[in-house]
């Protein structure tokens, strides 16, 4: 296929500049140029980028035309092939496909984890679950219906000769191009052939009309808000179908802005960031090209000449006083008022705000306030009492609190805490102690435990081996490193929970264990070992007595129903504690481990403790946590002579605040439990 060079916007003849005239105006196009070539040039791997307005044909390419790999997003072409074969070979979308144990494979999508053996449903569905959910299993099926080798033959006619499906997800043992499979995996494509595809589609000529209209449907319901929504202004329509692998991140699809239509796709391979968290580089990166081709076709008018008359509709991008107005209407207009701060500046929040007021209104969900909206918004609020003066002000007799008392516990940032005597269980002193909060990772303290507990009664299940799934591998935040496919022990998985604090390691365990747990009393019927992981996870925190204490995962993200109080925690550490092999892990600073893939061969990763008291002489253990909305949590475990303690805060301001509060509880409880000023004084000049 023909490379497309990027096209000047002065070169873009009368349309363009009718497009101009009545429609956002455009950046020159060496501003886009500059902005996607400085953001490819600084990422770590294999990039391929098009981009083409899809009414103006403004249009940018790098490296569109090499071959890259899709991972899932492969699905698009599979999902061309069966409405083609529907609508001129006769195969029938209604037909019923059923699913047996043998289809079921690891990874993305619904099927393999919720459906059970024989289910039967239309082809149509698998197709939707295909593209909604990325669904691996459903994608197989998709493939026996239609043929493993038909894809890569409709796209090839079409004119799309690198655009493969290589083999059933999975199963690579049933490659139709072996030569191909191992440097591409799944399935091929190139930048330039999936934006001919979206073109395609756009004008509802991919098969024909009423597929196109399918089509665009399914895609309009992927849901993955990571990669082209990630940055994009609440509201934005995507149809778009996404891929990802260890070292493979892709996105392609239609971006509907207020200036027009745009279909972009990027591709990126051989990435050197290989994780599974938000941050993932490539993944940001595609993000992050998404927002600057959104915003490079609209970038609003030049602001109007004195004189003339003002723009009746407000746009996302503007700025100014029509835009404080704005804020301040909707403001008063929406209960929950959605507290906009009256800036003057059009972002997503402001249009998220305006987007519900539509909603709410039954106006058109535009995200613009066009004369209809503002109509509905009605007259500004009456304005915000006056600013009091200076006499007044000045003249306020302030009161101030009493002195702080200088015996008690020390004063912390966190939103609870506790101190418990670690041989007796005693409580010592607590604040908040007994409130359920969310606990970010000092979850795993239980996910190891329950684990723990089957070792006591078979002690060679800490030398099973485990095979990462994909959907362990995906699991965002804190993370092992482990990959999909690696293999590695019980024993080093619990390393690899506990040190760096693997939310995938815990996905990983949940999911090895989790049949041999029994059903969940709510549902016996699931299947999926996860849930029964976490239901386990429950049963264990009844029979310990904590009543405040609720799982809803293994890791600790936050979820509804997913809570602990500062004393349960205390109380399930000290338990914990009584393990030995616990004690030994939580006490470990560093852990080195080889993993092995599937092919065997070996790769060494080190796992480093997160808790930062583990240097200091005295400490040995327990958990750290950190979420949005537990703030920063530590459980920890310090000794001085014979008084061993276990601490709790729950919600510190920040990393170091966590550990600052809990050395702070640490030497008060030691104080009160008959600590010398002389000790107290060896611990300051040291440093601690």
């Amino acid at each position: 296929m023909a490379m497309i060079r990027c096209v000047p916007l002065t070169t873009l003849g009368v349309v363009s500049i009718l497009l101009l005239s009545v429609g956002p105006q455009l950046h020159a196009q060496t501003s886009l140029d500059e902005r996607l070539d400085s953001l490819i040039q600084s990422h770590q791997g294999k990039v391929s980028v098009a981009v083409e307005h899809l009414e103006s044909g403004d249009s940018y390419r790098k490296d569109a035309d090499r071959p890259m790999p899709t991972a899932s997003l492969i699905k698009f072409p599979v999902m061309v092939e069966a409405y083609r074969q529907a609508a001129e070979d006769g195969l029938d979308l209604d037909q019923a496909v059923t699913l047996t144990e043998g289809d079921k494979v690891p990874g993305s999508g619904v099927l393999t984890y919720h459906f059970s053996d024989g289910a039967s449903f239309p082809l149509r569905d698998a197709i939707r679950l295909m593209i909604a959910y990325s669904d691996n299993t459903a994608t197989n099926l998709v493939a026996d219906a239609i043929g493993l080798k038909a894809t890569a033959d409709t796209m090839e006619r079409m004119g799309l000769p690198n655009t493969k499906l290589h083999s059933k997800v999975y199963r690579r043992d049933t490659s139709v191009f072996p030569d191909r499979s191992p440097e591409f995996g799944l399935g091929s494509t190139t930048a330039d052939e999936m934006i001919t595809l979206l073109k395609r589609l756009h004008a509802r000529d991919l098969v024909d009309a009423d597929a196109s209209e399918d089509m665009y449907e399914h895609l309009l319901n992927c849901q993955d808000e990571k990669l082209f929504k990630r940055f994009l202004p609440a509201g934005t329509k995507v149809a778009h179908k996404t891929g990802a692998v260890s070292q493979v991140r892709t996105s392609a699809g239609i971006i509907e802005t207020p200036g027009g239509p745009v279909a972009l796709c990027v591709l990126t391979s051989e990435n050197e960031d290989t994780r599974w968290t938000d941050d993932n580089a490539a993944e940001r990166l595609i993000a992050r090209v998404a927002r600057e081709v959104y915003d490079h076709f609209n970038r609003l008018p030049e602001a109007s000449e004195p004189g003339e008359d003002a723009p009746e509709t407000i746009r996302f991008g503007a700025n100014g006083p029509a835009v404080e107005s704005l804020q301040r209407r909707l403001n008063a207009a929406l209960d929950p008022s959605p507290g906009l701060s009256v800036d003057g500046d059009f972002g997503p929040a402001t249009q998220a705000a305006l987007i519900r007021f539509q909603r709410l209104r039954n106006l058109p969900t535009s995200g613009h306030a066009d004369p209809e909206t503002l109509d509905a918004l009605g007259a500004e609020p009456e304005a915000a009492p006056s600013v009091p003066s200076p006499e007044e002000v000045n003249g306020r007799a302030e009161e101030k609190a009493p002195a702080d008392p200088i015996d008690g516990p020390p004063f912390v940032t966190a939103k609870a805490w506790v101190v418990i005597d670690a041989e007796s269980g005693d409580r010592i002193g607590g604040d908040n102690d007994d409130t359920a909060l969310d606990m970010a990772s000092t979850t795993k303290i239980m996910t190891a435990l329950v684990v723990l507990r089957l070792a006591e009664d078979d002690p060679s299940i800490l030398d099973e081996v485990v095979t990462f799934s994909e959907r362990a591998d995906r699991t965002s935040g804190s993370t092992a490193g482990v990959r999909a496919g690696e293999r590695l022990t019980v024993r080093e998985l619990l390393y690899g929970l506990m040190l760096p604090s693997g939310n995938d390691a815990s996905v990983a365990l949940g999911e090895h264990f989790g049949a041999r747990l029994g059903p969940i009393e709510d549902d016996p019927h699931e299947v999926d070992p996860l849930p029964r992981f976490v239901a386990a996870m429950n049963r264990l925190a009844v029979e310990l007595e904590l009543p405040d204490t609720r799982f809803a995962n293994t890791h600790g993200l936050t979820a509804p129903g997913h809570h602990a109080s500062a004393l349960d925690l205390a109380r399930l550490a000290r338990v914990a504690l009584g393990n030995e092999l616990f004690a030994e892990i939580v006490s470990t600073r560093r852990r080195g481990c080889t993993l092995f893939d599937p092919d065997d061969a070996p790769r060494n990763v080190v796992w480093r403790n997160t808790n930062q008291l583990l240097p200091t002489d005295g400490y040995d253990g327990v958990k750290t946590g950190t979420t949005n909305a537990a703030g920063a949590c530590l459980v920890a475990r310090g000794a001085r002579d014979e008084d061993r303690v276990i601490t709790v805060v729950l919600g510190s301001t920040s990393g170091d605040a966590r550990y600052t509060d809990a050395r702070n509880l640490f030497r008060w409880a030691w104080t009160t439990l008959g600590h010398s000023s002389d000790a107290l004084a060896t611990e300051a000049a040291a440093g601690r």
